[in-house]
């Protein structure tokens, strides 16, 4: 089904009685039609009107038809273009239709022949917006495919990643409170909301190189010897390998990932960063960790802090573990009540 009886059409040529004939007949056959002299006077009214179809002279003063004919083509992709001439030439034939008209007509001709070729090019024109309609939709269901996939698989990640600490009461609900301390800092800092949206996103997966992690020594009930400590100290890689894949599009989720448990001072792990050339996002996401473990107690560590005496220990630490503007933004989050403590999960877990 063509669009004619409802289109519009601009003819563009420079004999007046040829325009008013055309006019004619595609009033004729329902276009809302409009005429312009030259290719300059008929950019002029396509700068303001959309028109559905064109029909244009090539030999005009001004502007010619082959120029309208590539300026239409570049500007206004969605117009057909019929090109008129009275000059027989095979070559400038194919090179209209190579810059993209749709049909060439040679004057003289039969107006029932005008009629079945702006038919025709209404027909094609039809069927090119349909198929580039459906490959704009076909994008957008496979970008909100792809968009369903990844929240599916954060979501896996994030219950894979509560899943490692359900066994232990003292660390129940760790990345959660993490990802929130986190997100609270963020925001303090005044970060764009993206970068929050990754920074929450890498307190939820920080700690999932646990994975890699002996079970004996992760749910350790004293303290660690050093080489328990250091196998522990894997993590932060081992989670990097895992989510280096999958988060391509959160480089700064995966340096969460891999980077929160650098120091300032260069004393950290995996890399030995110093100062800056640690991640902004990892420093935030290390005094997010300190925070919550200080806060959470162990049994060998003895009554958890307050979060008055957490944020007492992350002041004794900046320049030093903790990054000072890091350090200034938990104090300012704490003392306006912003950054507060989430309750630990206290109920033992229900076995069958």
């Amino acid at each position: 089904m063509t669009e004619i009886g409802r289109a519009s059409c601009l003819i563009v040529d420079d004999e007046a009685p040829l325009r008013q004939v055309l006019m004619h007949l595609m009033r004729g056959d329902g276009f809302e039609c409009f005429e312009a002299a030259n290719g300059r006077d008929a950019l002029d009214f396509l700068e303001t009107h959309r028109v559905t179809l064109a029909i244009s002279d090539i030999r005009m003063p001004r502007v010619d038809g082959i120029e309208l004919l590539r300026e239409i083509r570049a500007r206004y992709p969605d117009t057909a273009v019929i090109m008129i001439t009275a000059v027989a030439d095979v070559d400038v034939a194919v090179k209209c239709l190579a810059i993209g008209a749709m049909d060439y007509l040679t004057k003289p001709f039969h107006l029932e022949e005008v009629r079945a070729r702006v038919r025709q090019a209404m027909e094609r024109r039809r069927l090119v917006m349909e198929n580039r309609d459906y490959q704009e939709r076909l994008e957008e269901r496979v970008e909100a495919q792809a968009r369903r996939l990844e929240e599916q698989f954060l979501m896996g990640i994030q219950s894979l990643a509560e899943a490692l600490e359900v066994k232990d009461p003292y660390t129940r609900g760790h990345s959660i409170r993490v990802s929130h301390y986190s997100s609270v800092i963020a925001r303090t800092l005044r970060l764009d909301d993206e970068m929050i949206w990754q920074v929450e996103l890498g307190g939820h997966v920080h700690d999932i190189g646990k994975i890699g992690v002996r079970e004996a020594v992760l749910n350790k009930q004293g303290p660690l010897t050093a080489e328990e400590y250091e196998h522990i100290m894997i993590h932060p890689v081992v989670g990097w390998r895992i989510l280096a894949p999958l988060l391509g599009d959160a480089p700064i989720a995966l340096n969460i990932v891999r980077s929160h448990h650098e120091r300032l001072d260069g004393k950290g792990v995996p890399d030995g960063l110093r100062g800056r050339a640690v991640p902004l996002e990892a420093r935030i996401a290390a005094a997010a960790d300190a925070i919550d473990a200080m806060t959470s107690g162990r049994p060998y560590r003895g009554a958890e802090m307050t979060l008055e005496g957490a944020v007492e220990e992350i002041i004794r630490h900046g320049g030093v573990q903790f990054d000072p503007d890091v350090v200034d933004a938990v104090t300012t989050a704490a003392s306006s009540g912003k950054l507060a403590l989430i309750p630990r999960a206290t109920k033992p877990l229900l076995t069958p």
